[in-house]
């Protein structure tokens, strides 16, 4: 028999409530076994899918999706929610261009109600959820899981507030996977949540509200003293989190078990005939089920494929990562200068603090999931007399949008943003691929935006980052450093000056940071056509190296702008604004991430489907010349379905206006 064979037979959802207890038991064992298996292979979240198993079953055992709303926080523990609503089928194809997603997505089942990729956002979107169903008058249940870590997000408390007002019927589930809100679990915190959920208790306790309440002097006032000893109560039977909830205006049941089944579905039959708002308190372990994964949660929240016997993480090919040469770099720079301070929004590991944070504990910052309060605690820090540096994707400092202008660049401090993750990051899609930073950036006043092309400009840059007296951002991609470094060392006296890797006079091609590594090639492709190509590494995308650029414009006539950013309002919108502003009269064409969401799929095969691989750069570049040849284009047909088509842009050939005089950065 297949170790899957109860998990199969599980078409719809529905069938869920069918089972027997035993039954139940056996399709957790078996959903833990289908996610590490999977994981193992592609990679993917793994300990956080572990550890609610359990409460997905009992939350499709009570509720009715496609009915009833569900919405996972962050939505990277969604595996077993997607296995159980019709998707097992296609379970193999987990984060695979053409396959399902790591995070809910509405567009792939009705049973994702809302998408979610990013942290903090299930209970500000179940709160609109409730009350559209109140406005439509239907009865509908609508559930939001967060987990404790979600609650350091400034959104998520702004939503507890607000449903606390609107005093809507809404379930919050609290996830609590490291225990590190509630001190209390056991039988009497349990016996209160039970009683509470009683008909008779509530039936009671609705009586006494009213009686008290309509007492002809001081009613009111008596009731909320009567709600205050509730509230002591509480406090002193159940868990200290709790007392924050009811003061919030929630009804609180927990903390409860968040890995028995049984106790799960009867606390979610019962809640149902509550009022208001409900939180659920559940205490739940990350990686349940899995040894390696439960002993080092961390290792195994987003992990690559691993061998599942022995738990051995899969090492990644190639040479020295951005990630880490930025940690190395950054160490080194600290070791020097004791007023450089680093932060991090609970990302330490992925960003490549934790070396610093072990090295420099009294000078490293973990915020929690708060990207706004980061950018503003570092502007203090800065106008403090430090030299702060935000570690940051490139995808949640977009989340702290207002506090880099108003905090940071309005007031000209000196905050080094060092941005990860930029451009296309692969299999997590849409929601995290960093395809805006360059164009939310560049038209901020006082910012300064470099980006590295491999790891020696990286250090060089941040050594200038450091020393600026200005708003400093650098960006680079996930993953590998080019194997072979452009650089063996690398001067870069201020910025705004770039470099000549190629000379060439039929066509220029002008690339920044990762864009570098993938037109070299291109350049020695065209060449054995018979194209003679320059190449311009810009290395900064505001103030631009304006001189280099227009002059080797004005010689070439033909300009290729390659970048890994959205080409709407990135780099090479500001080289075609600076020609403009010069007079150049050039025929000019882009290539980067196109005006949609990028799928997920494997880094390379979505650059080749961008026109990203040097073999598309080279075809492009001989188109905008003028002439054709056979360049190999690797691009597969599947991806080029699936990305509608070509991604560059084509500028035309018109007359330009006259030059004006180019801004002055200075450090």
């Amino acid at each position: 028999m297949s170790k899957i064979a109860l998990l199969e037979t599980i078409k719809k959802p529905e069938y869920i409530k069918e089972l027997s207890p035993e039954q139940l038991e056996l399709l957790a064992a078996e959903l833990r076994t289908e996610i590490i298996a999977q994981v193992a292979k592609t990679g993917g979240h793994l300990a956080s899918n572990l550890g609610v198993v359990e409460l997905t079953i009992a939350l499709l055992s009570t509720h009715t999706p496609g009915e009833d709303v569900i919405i996972w926080d962050v939505g990277h523990q969604c595996y077993a929610y997607k296995l159980l609503t019709g998707r097992c089928d296609r379970f193999d194809t987990l984060r695979q261009l053409g396959g399902i997603s790591g995070f809910p997505r509405r567009e792939e089942s009705a049973y994702d109600a809302f998408g979610t990729g990013h942290s903090s956002t299930s209970i500000s979107a179940a709160l609109g959820f409730a009350k559209a169903r109140d406005l439509k008058g239907t009865n509908e249940r609508v559930v939001a899981i967060i987990g404790d870590g979600a609650l350091t997000g400034g959104m998520a408390w702004e939503a507890l507030n607000n449903a606390a007002n609107l005093k809507t019927n809404l379930t919050v589930v609290l996830n609590d996977n490291q225990m590190s809100i509630a001190k209390n679990v056991g039988a009497l915190s349990a016996h209160l949540s039970q009683l509470r959920m009683q008909p008779l208790y509530r039936k009671v306790e609705n009586k006494a509200k009213e009686v008290v309440e309509n007492l002809p002097i001081g009613g009111k006032a008596i009731y909320k003293t009567a709600e205050g000893i509730m509230h002591g109560v509480t406090r002193l039977v159940g868990s200290e989190t709790g007392v924050i909830f009811e003061e919030l205006g929630f009804t609180y049941l927990g903390p409860i078990d968040g890995h028995d089944t049984a106790l799960l579905t009867d606390v979610f039959n019962n809640m149902k005939i509550l009022e208001g708002p409900v939180l659920v308190h559940i205490i739940t372990k990350k990686g349940k089920g899995y040894e390696y994964a439960e002993n080092n949660a961390r290792a195994f929240h987003g992990v690559s494929s691993f061998h599942i016997e022995d738990g051995n993480i899969a090492k990644s090919s190639g040479g020295t990562t951005y990630t880490k040469a930025f940690s190395d770099a950054l160490i080194e720079l600290a070791t020097e200068d004791e007023r450089i301070v680093a932060i991090t929004a609970a990302m330490p590991d992925g960003t490549g603090l934790t070396k610093f944070s072990e090295r420099f504990p009294d000078r490293f910052y973990d915020v929690g999931i708060a990207e706004q309060h980061a950018v503003t605690f570092a502007a203090g820090l800065a106008a403090g007399g430090f030299k702060p540096v935000f570690a940051v994707y490139s995808t949640f400092l977009q989340r702290a949008y207002d506090q880099i202008v108003h905090d940071v660049c309005v007031q000209n401090l000196p905050v080094l943003f060092c941005i990860d993750r930029a451009g296309l990051v692969g299999d997590d899609g849409p929601t995290h691929h960093g395809a805006f930073d360059l164009s939310y950036l560049r038209h901020i006043p006082n910012m300064i935006i470099a980006a590295p092309s491999d790891e020696v400009e990286l250090k060089e840059m941040l050594r200038l980052g450091i020393s600026c007296n200005a708003p400093f951002a650098i960006r680079y991609p996930r993953g590998a450093c080019p194997e072979t470094p452009l650089h063996t060392e690398s001067n870069i006296p201020a910025p705004g000056v770039g470099e000549v890797l190629a000379e060439g006079r039929d066509i220029c091609i002008i690339a920044v940071g990762s864009a570098v590594a993938l037109s070299l090639p291109a350049v020695r492709i065209l060449g054995e056509q018979g194209i003679s190509a320059a190449l311009i590494n810009a290395r900064f995308v505001k103030p631009l190296p304006a001189e280099l650029i227009t002059s080797y414009a004005q010689r070439c006539k033909k300009v290729l702008v390659v970048e890994e950013n959205a080409v709407m309002g990135g780099f090479g919108s500001a080289v075609i604004e600076l020609l403009a502003e010069s007079g150049i009269q050039a025929t000019i064409k882009q290539i980067g991430l196109p005006d949609r969401f990028l799928e997920h799929g494997a880094g390379a095969l979505l650059r080749e489907s961008c026109l990203l691989d040097p073999k598309d750069i080279a075809a492009s570049a001989a188109e905008l010349y003028g002439t054709s040849g056979s360049f190999g284009s690797k691009t597969t047909e599947t991806a080029k379905l699936i990305m509608e088509g070509d991604a560059s842009v084509a500028e035309p050939e018109a007359p330009l206006p006259k030059p004006k005089k180019d801004d002055v950065f200075s450090c």
